[in-house]
């Protein structure tokens, strides 16, 4: 039976969907956004500061299904240019450390609230 998972941490979901859901043992997040929490609004900076705070996101989902960014095996990204991944790698280990998750990374045209990334995550519990 999945469970839903809700964070007050994370910015709340802009549509019909959860912040993730558990399941089997494993947690799927939805794909977070560089949105603040409290105001709603993308975080200002570019690539580097958007990375970090979609990384946050995911962190405060996570801690809030009883799991961690140690226990993550799975990262996706979607970055609206492959540039961006630069940026990303800049503040990826201060998020996950040694061996690190399997990753995948695509480009694509456009992101809500012109983000320039979506990421999102497989958990182990």
């Amino acid at each position: 039976m999945a469970t839903v998972i809700k964070s007050d941490k994370a910015p709340a979901a802009a549509g019909p969907y959860s912040h993730a859901i558990e399941s089997a043992g494993l947690i799927f997040t939805a794909g977070q956004l560089a949105l603040d929490p409290e105001t709603g609004k993308m975080v200002e900076g570019g690539a580097e500061a958007q990375a970090r705070q979609a990384l946050t996101n995911i962190k405060h989902v996570l801690e809030s299904a009883g799991s961690s960014m140690d226990k993550v095996i799975k990262v996706t990204v979607f970055a609206t240019k492959l540039e961006y991944f630069a940026d990303l790698a800049k503040v990826y280990t201060d998020f996950f450390n040694e061996p690190f998750p399997a990753r995948s990374g695509m480009e694509v045209s456009k992101l809500p609230m012109d983000s320039m990334f979506e990421i999102e995550v497989v958990a182990e519990k």
